[in-house]
């Protein structure tokens, strides 16, 4: 990276329910390493969840990533598509079953409206599945103006947080590019 650029911490949410989810979620991690301006600081552990909203559908693996990124927010969001389109997801069904998604939780300083990239994630506040492994990584991360990560989880309802379960035989590496 750059030392001209500014450097932002920025939280990516992983999910995938269909094929084999752990290799995506593997496969998000090292699309991002290898990304130029972007350098993966943190993984967390995954965890299986249950689908929230859509039609019926397998639950998930879940995960947040924590990366340290000179690019602009756009650009790490065409990262996150990059690694979707790798592990062939489609968008054919608003939240349906995917073989990868790659959302942009939050990137700090930024705030945006714009529907193509909104800041922080519209709904990343109130969902478990995003704030048990976010709080694992990085518990005082703020969510906006909304609060820190570990607030935010506390104020959830006990039965969303128990069905959000830590699969620690399914581990995500980070191994460095060579750039």
């Amino acid at each position: 990276m750059s030392m001209a650029a500014t450097v932002r911490r920025a939280a990516l949410g992983l999910g995938a329910n269909l094929g084999d989810a752990a290799a995506a979620l593997q496969g998000a991690v090292d699309v991002l390493a290898a990304t130029d301006g972007v350098r993966v600081i943190a993984v967390s552990p995954v965890y299986e969840t249950a689908p929230v909203g859509g039609p019926d559908q397998p639950r998930y693996l879940n995960a947040v990533v924590i990366v340290e990124t000179a690019l602009a927010p756009v650009a790490l969001l065409a990262a996150a598509h990059r690694a979707e389109q790798a592990f062939g997801r489609t968008r054919d069904v608003r939240w349906g079953p995917r073989t990868l998604d790659v959302d942009v939780l939050a990137i700090d300083g930024v705030a945006s409206d714009d529907p193509v990239l909104t800041l922080p994630h519209p709904r990343a506040h109130e969902r478990a599945f995003v704030l048990v492994p976010w709080a694992q990584v990085d518990p005082t991360a703020m969510v906006g103006a909304l609060g820190r990560v570990e607030v935010l989880l506390a104020a959830l309802d006990d039965g969303d947080v128990a069905d959000v379960a830590r699969r620690d035989y399914l581990v995500l590496r980070v191994v460095e590019a060579a750039r």
